[in-house]
């Protein structure tokens, strides 16, 4: 079973949102979601290299709320920066944030959350998973950025997934 069904959630997700995308429980879309609910699990399996484990499912939530307060923050300031060109501001910099976190799944959440947020360009993981590489669109101290980093995002990470 496991071999037909290998991520059983995504098979499902996949099954109903394609139902819900096209308004319609019609056979031949039934059978389209089917197909779609089996093969993209087996096609997409070498994506997945390790299976996620999520020790502390609570922190999700939390973590979701602070990454959508951040992004609103984030957005204004950019906002700011767009609209008052001639205003002082500070210079763009690359921020280098050690890391303690090592589970690859919470380094690719950690890498989406930074690269979805406004203000940042560009990430970049050291080889050794050691430090982020962060570009960020205006720095006035960069301790403060590897500080909220690592407080607000590396910290519930950690407690989801390690």
């Amino acid at each position: 079973m496991k071999k037909l069904l290998p991520a059983p959630v995504l098979s499902g997700v996949l099954f109903l949102l394609w139902l819900l995308l096209n308004r319609s429980a019609s056979s031949g879309h039934l059978l389209l979601a089917l197909l779609l609910a089996l093969l993209v699990p087996l096609l997409t399996g070498a994506l997945r290299p390790l299976p996620v484990r999520i020790r502390r499912p609570g922190r999700i939530l939390r973590l979701g709320l602070r990454v959508m307060a951040d992004s609103v923050v984030s957005n204004w300031q950019v906002l700011r920066i767009i609209l008052r060109p001639g205003l002082q501001r500070h210079p763009s910099a690359f921020v280098h944030i050690p890391l303690q976190l090592r589970d690859p799944n919470a380094l690719a959440v950690l890498a989406t959350i930074v690269c979805i947020t406004p203000g940042t360009v560009w990430a970049e993981l050291a080889l050794d998973r050691s430090m982020l590489l962060l570009h960020v669109l205006e720095v006035q101290d960069p301790q403060a950025i590897v500080a909220h980093v690592k407080t607000h995002y590396e910290q519930p990470l950690r407690e989801i997934f390690e």
